[in-house]
């Protein structure tokens, strides 16, 4: 069959960004931030919640690959399409995907009106984003790679020359931890399986 159709680079961001906007008294606070799933975004703004508890909104966005892309906003008891409307609508325009931003709001005690907390939720958003890396990266995969001593020597240079990042374990066996182009998935397995005539374990 050979190796999949090289998956295109997407943009997302590599490096958190934050931004704080005060309106009226209100203040928003926003980060941004790179999530590979959809349980990752949740988790992480389940976090942003319990550090930031007594706040009064939590709007955000997150855009997940792979295809069908996973889009999610909620404006967190916000007038509709106030807030989590905004912040998705910062995702899209810089095409951002693996991406999390969650704007957090404290009240300041004046309504700001449907318009006016739109505005205050984009411009938190986008500065976040302006604050963040942003770049566009290639898909990876994790594997677990299991093999014995005497084949580990060969397979860590093949890791090495492969791999984007890794982790060996040496036990009663080796076990690597490789973080691999996806375009590079069925000859990087075939190389090991050929390097240790068929030994190597995946995992």
């Amino acid at each position: 069959m050979g190796d999949a159709p090289t998956p295109p680079t997407y943009r997302t961001v590599t490096s958190a960004g934050r931004a704080e906007l005060a309106v009226d008294g209100s203040r928003f606070l926003a980060v941004a931030v790179h999530v590979e799933t959809v349980e990752a975004a949740r988790d992480r703004l389940e976090l942003i919640r319990e550090e930031h508890e007594d706040a009064t909104h939590h709007a955000f966005g997150y855009r997940i690959r792979p295809r069908p892309l996973t889009e999610h906003a909620a404006d967190d008891g916000e007038p509709s399409g106030s807030a989590g409307g905004p912040v998705m609508n910062r995702l899209e325009k810089e095409s951002l995907e693996n991406a999390l931003v969650v704007v957090t709001r404290y009240y300041g005690g004046t309504n700001l009106g449907v318009g006016r907390l739109a505005r205050a939720y984009g411009r938190a958003a986008g500065g976040a984003l302006g604050t963040a890396t942003i770049e566009a990266v290639e898909p990876q995969s994790w594997l677990r790679l299991t093999v014995g001593y005497d084949d580990s020597g060969a397979v860590r240079g093949i890791v090495e020359s492969v791999a984007t990042e890794f982790e060996a374990s040496y036990r009663e066996t080796v076990v690597f931890e490789v973080r691999v182009p996806r375009r590079a998935l069925e000859s990087f397995r075939d190389r090991l399986r050929s390097a240790t005539a068929g030994r190597v374990e995946f995992g």
